[in-house]
């Protein structure tokens, strides 16, 4: 008797374990489909066998700089950029769950305004009918705009089903583009330009009467950068995004030497994207 029942305890133990062993099973096979489908949900649609098409639109901020900053720029007073735009099409295709491609056809408008203080900074300027170059100390007021199209052609990669990462290079040209402003002196009183180097004729400007530049037909037509960002999807067919776009190449062209340094679009954008 005593022998049956300790066959019984051990056949109920044996129940009771394979009882959890299913509930697991069962409990991961149940996590494991729902991912699936996750994966699924938020896929491209299967009638496009994993390619499909993103229409954006989006709020752009960001300024063209020099980097690092030269020592020629003492301090900077005032850094507002204008605001922009970016409306685009991107056209996507995953070859396994996770990466995938895309590329795209961006325009936009980018611009900024700035105020610095700067000392010896190589210039040519325009003052009462008048070009002078040289080297000026004073306040710089500068105003950037720039229309035009980029071309970004992408590595994509599903960190989980919502969230895309993407970078790769793109190319940018331009439509139109405006990079000008005026110098005087600064809150101490002190402006001048020395003419053609840093010992030449000093020529005292203030602010009731500023110098002028425009450098606009100075820059070069092409850009070409890298470009990093992330999509999430909030529904079905809408997702949220945020990029940054940083130029590697001169906005100038090779001969230009009125700005002694190079400088480098960088610019940011968040917006909507419709996912078809």
């Amino acid at each position: 008797m005593l022998l049956f029942n300790e066959c019984v305890k051990e056949k109920m133990m044996m129940t009771n374990k394979m009882k959890y062993i299913l509930a697991v099973v069962a409990l991961l096979s149940a996590t494991t489909m729902q991912a699936q489908d996750s994966w699924e949900k938020w896929g491209p649609t299967r009638g496009m066998k994993g390619a499909g098409v993103l229409v954006r639109a989006g709020y752009t901020i960001g300024g063209t700089t020099p980097l690092p900053l030269p020592e020629e720029i003492r301090s900077i007073n005032a850094f507002s950029p204008k605001g922009g735009a970016t409306i685009g099409v991107d056209v996507y295709k995953m070859f396994c769950k996770r990466w995938g491609a895309s590329m795209g056809w961006h325009f936009f408008y980018e611009g900024f305004h700035t105020s610095a203080d700067v000392k010896n900074y190589k210039m040519s300027l325009t003052m009462d009918g008048n070009t002078m170059s040289g080297y000026f100390t004073g306040t710089d007021i500068t105003n950037t705009d720039m229309w035009g199209m980029t071309i970004p052609i992408l590595a994509t990669f599903r960190i989980s089903p919502r969230w895309n990462l993407s970078f790769g290079p793109y190319l940018s040209t331009y439509f139109k583009k405006n990079f000008s402003g005026e110098v005087y002196d600064n809150e101490k009183g002190v402006g001048y330009l020395r003419v053609n180097d840093p010992t030449g004729e000093k020529v005292n400007i203030d602010r009731n009467n500023p110098a002028t530049y425009d450098f606009s037909d100075n820059m070069f037509q092409w850009n070409a950068g890298m470009e990093v960002g992330f999509d999430w999807k909030a529904c079905k067919h809408m997702n949220v995004f945020a990029k940054l776009d940083w130029g590697m190449t001169n906005i100038w062209e090779p001969d230009f030497d009125a700005v002694a340094f190079r400088m480098y679009p960088i610019y940011a954008t968040i917006g909507l994207a419709y996912r078809y």
